[in-house]
């Protein structure tokens, strides 16, 4: 029967297709492929999402050359290793953007950043900054929606890099109250806006590197003795300050975006795990907690919070810790409800064990399009 159907009709039928289902019937067949490549060449299909965003995580010391991908909609072999074997060199995963990850080689203390695409096995490094620097605060702004497997529009987004060390005049290293911004339409860096030496020295010594932006602002989550976060008004070229609820109390605290709104997740003991909204007039307003039964599992009887990570978006927000360990997410199930789940970590790939990792995630629609940037 399926030999039998019009080839436009198959090509239609492969779209609704998962991105893994959609792999294994490119490479079915000669006579599938060609529908394949058919629907991610129709720019009108390829405008919705039809499946939620994956969790794909990096060692964050990558000497095995490989990432983990996991599916939310497959009950069954929902992870994937991906070989990162056409990489040049060792990267360290910082964010991602439009089903592109953002990293950075590991091979030189100054910063040089890099796109890779997974799945279609691409990568380019970026050029050098203006000014070299080591250990900045990174930021990205993603100006437009994915599409479903990619498109081959060039991508449009911006990244920040604020802060950091770089060489003093007369030799040694000083604090560097720049903020450099990365162009994709001219593929080149250049200097936008200073900040006071005070934020330099925070954004480069307290500062991990993700970001969230939201209404304009840049955003990036300090930890100086009470964590606090730190925004960048982009369209005003200015800095502010704002307060974090229990500050001096959580054992771990992540910023991620929520359907528009800033969201900050974090945990204590004696709390567990929590998660806030920025309301009217900057005050937080919690709007979420993580169950009980599953906190506990998470963290043990006797565990903290305090080794936690986070990585959120629109439809789900991912609490994990090594790629053994199992993940607590609170995930989106239709417009108005919410749900909680335990998804078990990656000890085996299809009944081979595989080895435990220290993992930065990502949370990103698979892109299986070459994208025209690389």
């Amino acid at each position: 029967m399926w030999s039998n159907l019009p080839f436009d009709l198959l090509s239609n039928i492969f779209f609704f297709l998962s991105p893994d289902s959609f792999a294994c019937a490119n490479a079915t067949c000669r006579n599938w492929h060609q529908a394949c490549a058919s629907t991610l060449k129709n720019p009108f299909l390829l405008q919705k999402q039809l499946h939620p965003p994956w969790f794909v995580a990096l060692p964050l010391r990558n000497n095995s050359l490989s990432c983990y991908a996991h599916n939310p909609t497959n009950t069954n072999n929902n992870w994937y290793q991906l070989s990162l074997d056409f990489l040049p060199h060792p990267t360290r995963l910082l964010a991602h953007l439009e089903g592109l990850l953002l990293v950075r080689p590991s091979i030189s203390t100054v910063l040089q950043l890099g796109l890779c695409n997974p799945f279609t096995r691409q990568y380019k490094l970026l050029p050098m900054l203006n000014i070299k620097r080591t250990n900045p605060a990174v930021g990205v702004i993603s100006l437009s929606l994915p599409a479903a497997f990619g498109t081959e529009s060039f991508p449009c987004f911006k990244v920040y890099v604020a802060g950091g060390m770089s060489e003093a005049p007369r030799g040694g290293a000083t604090y560097e109250p720049t903020l450099e911004m990365y162009d994709p339409q001219l593929n080149a860096w250049r200097i936008v806006g200073t900040m006071p030496m005070e934020f330099a020295v925070r954004l480069t010594v307290w500062t991990p590197k993700e970001s969230v932006y939201c209404d304009g602002v840049l955003y990036w989550m300090t930890s100086a003795r009470a964590y606090s976060l730190m925004g960048y008004d982009i369209s005003r070229n200015s800095w502010r300050e704002l307060s974090v609820p229990m500050a001096d109390k959580l054992e771990f605290a992540v910023l991620v975006l929520r359907h528009g709104r800033l969201t900050l997740v974090g945990g204590t003991c004696a709390l567990g795990g929590c998660i806030w909204e920025l309301g009217e007039g900057e005050s937080w307003v919690m709007v979420e907690k993580v169950p009980s039964e599953l906190g506990r599992r998470f963290i043990g009887e006797k565990g903290s919070w305090d080794r936690t990570k986070c990585v959120g978006s629109d439809g789900g927000i991912y609490l994990y810790r090594d790629l053994w360990a199992g993940m607590v997410v609170w995930r989106e199930v239709d417009n108005t409800r919410w749900e909680w789940v335990w998804i078990e970590g990656c000890e085996s790939i299809r009944g081979k064990q595989v080895r435990n990792l220290q993992i930065k995630g990502v949370v990103v629609h698979p892109n299986l399009v070459p994208s025209s940037i690389f």
